[in-house]
């Protein structure tokens, strides 16, 4: 047995803190029956008993239930300082109401520690609102990579890409999704889609799985359904494309100047073939594209959130910004403006992964704009309904975890490896 969370994730589970699954309802809408003249007798109705009901949606009876806060702290995603659930921590989950963490290297020195981090979390969250945090990495393999040292390193992208197989690329994310499980995580920012167009760019480089975009659909596709299979959400990531650029976002805003006959040709078929596939989550980056929309990065642009993504391509899922505390946003523009313009262009979660005070500043500006009226309560539901529908499909919960079999853990990937390397 690798944890004991490795369980938590199997369909038939329940968590007594989101709604049950409910079955699917027909969009049509039955038409009303005619009813007679004035004149004409109109029969009563058959017996309640015996008229089909539709199930309630759990998920939006449970919004009715939820304050204004509680929503928008549904809306963001946070990083935190130091190894252990602290005053911060404890204040953004039980006054922001934060919908999750990101974890980074500097929180996670050991297996232990990292435990323990995660189960004191959801203890914490478990008594203020009750609805599972999304606990979340960055782990895509070689060089970015989170989780503590004990375990041994999956491979790069591009290494992956090199051997160019399917059916390993989904063993690699079935095997990264069950280490996530292990510890109690339920969200991996991965895998990268980026077709890696410009070998003068540092930032992606060995993180992308090829220079051709139907090997980085291929490869990508598969590693997402191997990470999705252990019951951990894959958010896809850097929409609309970071691979033809050749400024780190990290450090400042990148600019691209592609057409979207470009775009349609090259950095979204590994998008589209995600999303034909069943992608729940999408990352938007922080990019400049000058032909699509001139004012607004992608991570808070109208034209590339809902008229690319959602409207032209059809993705209905939970969408996510980039870090908001990367150079690119903080150089250039106010994280709290840019919190909220990323949700009226028709993004989710605003990630934001460092920094208490910009985490307070970006909560503080999206409450004030629900409460002003920028951010319409209409829009809110919508997005904490596409949340809350997401941590129930994945069975998030705020169960702890027993500690992970690290040397079976370690055994399995070598095991991959040697079925695959030469």
């Amino acid at each position: 047995m690798l944890s004991g969370c490795m369980n938590q994730g199997s369909p038939s589970a329940s968590n007594p803190n989101l709604p049950a699954p409910v079955s699917p309802v027909p969009n049509s809408t039955p038409k009303p029956t005619q009813t007679g003249t004035p004149s004409e007798a109109v029969p009563a109705p058959a017996p309640a008993v015996n008229q089909p009901t539709q199930p309630a949606d759990k998920v939006l009876e449970q919004i009715k239930k939820m304050s204004i806060h509680e929503k928008v702290g549904q809306l963001v995603v946070v990083g935190m300082d130091g190894l252990t659930n602290n005053d911060q921590t404890t204040q953004l989950i039980s006054e922001y109401h934060v919908g999750g963490f990101i974890f980074f290297k500097v929180n996670l020195k050991d297996t232990p520690q990292a435990l323990a981090l995660f189960n004191s979390l959801k203890s914490t969250n478990e008594s203020v609102t009750g609805i599972p945090l999304m606990l979340s990495v960055d782990e895509e393999g070689g060089r970015v990579s989170r989780l503590p040292d004990e375990l041994k390193k999956l491979p790069t992208n591009a290494a992956i890409g090199k051997i160019n197989n399917s059916e390993f690329s989904r063993e690699i994310g079935a095997t990264l999704g069950k280490e996530l499980k292990s510890f109690g995580l339920n969200m991996d920012f991965a895998p990268v889609l980026d077709v890696f167009s410009n070998p003068n760019n540092t930032v992606i480089g060995d993180r992308s799985f090829g220079n051709q975009a139907d090997v980085v659909s291929r490869l990508g596709v598969a590693t997402m359904q191997g990470i999705e299979s252990a019951q951990v959400v894959a958010v896809v990531k850097h929409f609309p494309g970071h691979g033809d650029t050749a400024v780190d976002s990290h450090l400042g805003l990148p600019v691209v100047n592609h057409d979207l006959t470009h775009l349609r040709q090259l950095e979204l078929v590994p998008f589209a073939s995600a999303i034909n596939n069943g992608a729940d989550a999408v990352m938007v980056a922080h990019l400049l594209m000058p032909k699509l929309d001139a004012d607004h990065p992608a991570s808070f642009s109208k034209a590339v959130i809902t008229d690319l993504l959602r409207k032209e391509m059809g993705f209905n899922g939970v969408v996510f910004t980039d870090d908001m505390t990367m150079g690119a946003i903080t150089q250039n523009y106010d994280i709290g403006q840019a919190a909220v313009e990323s949700v009226l262009a028709g993004g989710d979660i605003v990630l934001v992964g460092h920094s208490f005070d910009q985490q307070v500043q970006v909560i503080q500006a999206l409450r004030s704009a629900v409460s002003n009226g920028t951010i319409p309560e209409s829009v809110l539901n919508a997005s904490v309904t596409r949340i809350l529908k997401l941590k129930e499909k994945y069975h998030l919960s705020n169960s702890k975890c027993e500690e992970p079999d690290i040397k079976g853990l370690n055994a399995n990937l070598s095991a991959l490896l040697g079925k695959y390397q030469k």
